[in-house]
């Protein structure tokens, strides 16, 4: 029904242009009628068929106007035809074929939407795999704890008094490893979504120092002051030094520059260049890192998505003389 009223009204548009200018030469023929009081300039004779000239005007007048409706037609049905194309568009990306994507024809305001909703397709997709694979991600991680748990309180009762101290302490480690994992979905997903963050003045600095004094890092740097949010500022710290803790070498160094920007450095094996842009995606374990190892891979996927919602990027870099350098840069 839309459509067809589309349709028309950019129909019943042309025709309507077309009819004001039939009309207007019209009244100028009519006007020019020397019965109607028009006074021709002195010495001209009216041609010998200038009656007949008179009757068949109204013909040549409708005539012309059908000219017009009939060119008009191709011209709206064109239009109409890209934005019925661009309704199935939608329609089909709505009922979940994310792969649905509409032609883009010529210049105009037609093809300019076509091309949002491409763009908008595109990112829709990213957005839903990357869900998924998340998804299916931490539902493995998420079912290991779980069935250590359920292993350990199965065992429980059948066991001495003295032999279950160390069962509970694995299963309290499990339950701590599933809040903490719990988090940091959340936390995953509150990033991803479109919200603007809360931001205020932020001393880097001052911050840095807390979470080396944490971890045991050397700090170095100047004061600089960000806009973002503390919280998420503080966790991305947090989460560079305790991934150099856990897969590098001391010393941990925690720099702050001007940039603003800040490094972690440590003296580990290092990152291979195969993978130092891997290791920033979701779930994702380094050749040789084994389950048990401590970390889940989400680590450094949080200190990406925090770095870019605060218009920044963040690099792993090697380090001279054996190690790796995390710099992130901060907008």
């Amino acid at each position: 029904m839309i459509r067809h009223r589309l349709y028309l009204q950019i129909y019943a548009g042309f025709l309507g242009v077309a009819l004001l200018c039939v009309l207007s030469a019209g009244f100028t023929g009519w006007m020019m009628r020397p019965e109607e009081g028009w006074k021709p300039p002195e010495g001209w004779k009216p041609p010998p068929d200038w009656e007949a000239r008179h009757r068949r005007f109204p013909w040549i007048l409708g005539g012309l106007l059908g000219i017009a409706a009939v060119g008009s037609y191709p011209i709206a049905r064109r239009i109409t035809r890209r934005i019925e194309s661009l309704r199935r568009g939608v329609e089909e990306l709505g009922a979940g074929d994310l792969t649905s994507r509409v032609p883009v024809c010529g210049r105009d305001e037609v093809a300019e939407l076509a091309r949002a909703f491409n763009r908008s397709a595109d990112q829709i997709q990213v957005l839903v795999q990357s869900q998924r694979r998340m998804l299916a991600s931490a539902s493995h991680e998420l079912r290991s704890p779980l069935a250590r748990v359920r292993v350990a309180l199965e065992l429980l009762p059948a066991l001495p008094p003295a032999e279950q101290a160390p069962l509970l302490r694995e299963a309290t480690h499990d339950i701590q490893e599933l809040d903490s994992l719990i988090g940091d979905l959340l936390l995953a997903g509150r990033l991803g979504a479109p919200e603007p963050l809360q931001k205020q003045p932020v001393e880097l600095l001052a911050l840095g120092a807390e979470e080396a004094a944490r971890s045991g890092a050397e700090l170095s740097g100047t004061p600089v002051e960000v806009q973002g949010d503390p919280k998420l500022l503080r966790r991305l710290i947090r989460n560079l030094l305790e991934n150099a803790n856990r897969h590098g070498a001391p010393p941990v160094e925690l720099h702050i520059g001007p940039g603003p920007q800040l490094e972690v450095r440590d003296r580990g094996p290092g990152v291979p260049e195969t993978e130092r842009e891997r290791i920033f995606e979701a779930f994702y374990r380094p050749t040789g890192h084994r389950e048990g190892d401590g970390g889940v891979g989400l680590g450094l996927a949080l200190v990406r998505q925090i770095a870019e919602a605060h218009q920044g990027q963040v690099l792993c870099l090697p380090r001279d003389g054996g190690g790796s350098i995390f710099r992130v840069f901060l907008g």
